[in-house]
């Protein structure tokens, strides 16, 4: 039995977890394994262990840790409030901290992860050869792990140039801040023109301020909290909240962490008063009536929507994107079952964590097929990726799109004030 360490759990945070087992069916990992360990009261039992001195920090405990994805479904339906996230990150940060990891995994996750993930000019580097190794068709020679990873990298991705200004075309109502991103900003650069599309169109002027860096979340998520508040640090200079009516994410993932600045510093006022004017794009658009105001073209494409873990779970926003999405679809959007359930992207979890990632991407597939769709919409890069990789492994061919992307494509234009001849 191991000594007691430093605490690293809010004990009173853990002692809210009553077992009552109502999680056991909202967590992707126990549904999939039936494994007690494997869910979210079992691993609590497993953190408080581990501080308790009762069990070690290495191979079992720390392996089921791993395995969360924590994507907080088990927020969503626990009674008793439990704040699992952010349980769970403190747990992999005392983990990070106490656990020498085999080689390659310190590979993944002190330097893929930590080191080139959150930084643009490093991660536009590191696909390079990726897009050219695709563009030759010479994966079948990778290794298993490296094929599994190449087949995340889109064909399409693509970076954009994003003004730090642009101006409301809609009647001017505000002005908001927007978050490019990590991923977003190196993969999906159309995507988040787009977004801030459809932002001028409900009437705001949107600032990208320049000096913002990642939000934290893949440290955060890694076990690396010193560093997620760092970047937390910098946003929040970056962006000087009281200057803007929100600021604007497009990504849940990273939504879900600026949210939280707040709890990542109790002590900073400024974190909270950050993290309380972050929205999500979905979330601002509906609260500032743009349905009524935006006019669309209706698609005759049978549409689903796979709900982000961490907006649906962490954020609590699920209805804003379906009114948005049915706004377009109309009569052919169609529900999905299971459309909460992780699809194993997870942020980094399909690289540190392939073999339950690949459970979860076929599950996430088979549901999609059922639903006849021919449009898949969702609101995170990591989702996006994972679902388009699940279906062109299965050899369906399905278009995947962010929220952004498929309402910028199906709203119509200002009309034009001609000049007088």
């Amino acid at each position: 039995m191991s000594a007691p360490g430093k605490p690293f759990l809010d004990y009173e945070k853990a002692l809210t977890c009553i077992h009552c087992g109502l999680c056991l069916s909202s967590c992707p990992t126990y549904l999939e394994t039936g494994n007690e360990n494997d869910s979210p009261r079992g691993r609590i039992y497993l953190m408080r262990a581990m501080q308790d001195g009762r069990l070690p920090v290495a191979g079992t405990a720390v392996n089921h840790i791993d395995l969360c994805l924590g994507c907080r479904a088990c927020e969503a339906v626990c009674p008793s409030g439990v704040p699992y996230g952010d349980l769970l990150e403190h747990t992999r940060d005392h983990v990070e901290k106490n656990y020498s990891r085999p080689a390659f995994q310190q590979f993944l996750r002190r330097v893929i992860i930590e080191k080139v993930f959150p930084y643009s000019n490093r991660m536009r580097l590191a696909l390079l050869p990726a897009r050219l190794i695709k563009a030759a068709g010479i994966e079948s020679y990778l290794p298993q792990f490296a094929r599994e990873a190449l087949s995340l990298v889109p064909s399409d991705a693509a970076e954009a140039a994003l003004p730090e200004f642009s101006p409301a075309t809609g009647p001017h109502r505000g002005k908001v801040g927007f978050v490019r991103g990590c991923v977003m900003n190196v993969m999906f650069g159309p995507t988040n023109l787009n977004s801030i599309r459809l932002l001028t169109a409900a009437g705001y002027d949107v600032v990208t301020p320049p000096a913002q860096e990642c939000c934290g979340a893949l440290y955060a998520h890694s076990g690396n909290m010193d560093r997620a508040r760092q970047c937390a640090c910098a946003n929040i200079a970056a962006f000087d909240a009281k200057d803007f009516d929100a600021i604007i994410i497009n990504a849940a993932g990273c939504g879900s962490s600026l949210k939280e600045y707040g709890n990542w510093m109790p002590d900073n006022s400024s974190a909270k008063q950050f993290g309380g004017k972050v929205k999500d794009l979905t979330e601002w658009l509906v609260s500032n009536q743009f349905l009524a105001s935006a006019k669309f073209n209706p698609s005759n494409k049978r549409t689903t929507y796979h709900d982000a873990c961490h907006l649906a779970h962490a954020q609590r926003i699920t209805q804003a994107p379906r009114d948005l999405v049915k706004a377009v679809a109309r009569n052919n959007f169609v529900d999905l079952p299971e459309a909460d359930v992780c699809c194993g992207s997870a942020g980094t979890y399909n690289l540190t964590e392939p073999a339950m990632a690949a459970r979860l991407q076929r599950r996430k597939v088979e549901n999609i097929l059922k639903t006849g769709a021919e449009v898949v919409v969702s609101s995170n890069p990591g989702c996006l990726l994972q679902i388009r990789a699940g279906l062109e492994a299965a050899g369906v061919s399905i278009q995947v799109l962010h929220i952004a992307d498929y309402l910028a494509q199906a709203i119509q234009p200002p009309p034009t004030t001609k000049s007088p001849s």
